[in-house]
């Protein structure tokens, strides 16, 4: 099994040459108008295509990998494709402590590659801000949520 996401984006281009450096693989599928990356690990069938309207608007997007280490390679290489906007080690966001480092393509979705060191206590109130339990870092004048 394998999660399925498909993005309204204002240029396929753009947006290629970005998430190429981002997984480190070509797009298995690609037009002026259309690409697919069919990506087997992370477990991931990506896909993109010009906005007809507007461009997709998330709160944010992530992978969780299943050790610290994984995040620092992933920072590594996210870093040497100069994609890194915020890293964030053992954080206490959204009910746990985290390492992360976060990115933002081309129409400003902010990514966060993490990793869950243990689970905290539900405790306090929502973030009068965005309205989550959630911290909330700023990310090139963007906020974006860290759950």
């Amino acid at each position: 099994m394998r999660a399925h996401l498909s993005l309204n984006v204002s240029n396929v281009s753009e947006s290629v040459s970005f998430y190429k450096k981002v997984f480190g693989v070509n797009p298995q599928k690609e037009t002026s108008d259309y690409a697919k990356f069919d990506l087997k690990e992370p477990a991931f069938n990506f896909s993109m295509q010009t906005a007809t309207m507007d461009t997709s608007k998330v709160n944010h997007l992530g992978i969780e990998v299943d050790s610290a280490a994984e995040v620092l390679e992933w920072q590594k290489k996210l870093a040497a494709n100069g994609l890194v906007k915020l890293v964030e080690t053992e954080t206490n966001c959204c009910f746990a402590k985290q390492d992360k480092v976060w990115i933002q393509d081309p129409d400003g979705n902010s990514w966060e590659i993490f990793y869950v060191h243990e689970q905290l206590p539900v405790e306090g109130e929502l973030n009068k801000t965005t309205g989550s339990a959630c911290c909330a870092p700023v990310i090139n004048k963007k906020k974006s949520s860290c759950c």
